[in-house]
């Protein structure tokens, strides 16, 4: 096994940040000048668009949003929108704690690592500034690819890109969208990682896997001895 490819919301983000989505959204909403009830329940219902990159990038999916709202925003407050997006986005990535020694560990054991998400524009445009790129390998974003998970073609692109034939990658993810039976289906060994510890953020999810891997974490400081513990890992060594 020589590479893992993450998922990203909920797996190396923080879960406990899923809880403010809504506030996000609502500063969002305001500095679009529509009604915040609106502005979520339009973003909510548009989320399996916008992660394939239906409406464009984040400034035509704002647009977008307002316009379902029954606004037509000027620039300056579109530009005011935008801005306020990516940073609400920004809170909502913020690192789940330990991840990146976790993610540093990995790569002094050379593990290639890559990652794959069912994702919107705002990642994809903010990702080359973020923490997590300089210790990801071959980031595979939904919203770039028009695909998303369980689509088996994705996590043939994230092992290809790391060079690794798909039986030698762990897929590590919380749960969701068919991302662990995905996995497995590709051949793959895949992770879910429980957030035990943060219920109310696991409850926000609105498709949980009904794939259970055997393998199981509750947090990332787990995923190091599991790779060490693994039958195929110790003969490899």
């Amino acid at each position: 096994m020589r590479a893992i490819i993450f998922d990203f919301f909920g797996t190396l983000t923080d879960p406990a940040a899923e809880l403010l989505r809504r506030e996000t959204f609502t500063a969002t909403a305001e500095a679009l000048g529509v009604p915040p009830e609106r502005f979520w329940t339009a973003m909510s219902g548009s989320f399996p668009q916008r992660i394939v990159g239906a409406y464009g990038g984040t400034r035509e999916t704002l647009l977008a949003m307002a316009r379902l709202c029954g606004a037509e925003p000027g620039d300056d407050r579109l530009d005011r929108a935008v801005a306020t997006h990516h940073a609400g986005a920004e809170r909502v990535r913020r690192p789940r704690p330990g991840v990146l020694a976790v993610l540093d560990h990995l790569r002094a054991l050379d593990y290639r690592l890559g990652l794959l998400s069912d994702c919107s524009s705002e990642l994809y445009e903010a990702w080359p500034g973020t923490v997590y790129a300089p210790r990801i390998d071959a980031p595979v974003f939904s919203w770039r690819e028009g695909l998303r998970k369980p689509d088996p073609r994705l996590y043939a692109t994230a092992a290809a890109r790391l060079g690794v034939p798909p039986a030698e990658c762990w897929f590590v993810g919380d749960g969701g969208s068919g991302e662990h039976a995905g996995a497995l289906r590709a051949g793959m060994r895949p992770v879910l990682v429980t957030n035990a510890a943060w219920p109310a953020a696991a409850a926000l999810r609105s498709d949980p896997d009904v794939y259970l891997p055997d393998h199981r974490i509750d947090d990332m400081d787990g995923l190091l001895p599991l790779l060490a513990s693994s039958p195929a890992q110790t003969e490899a060594r």
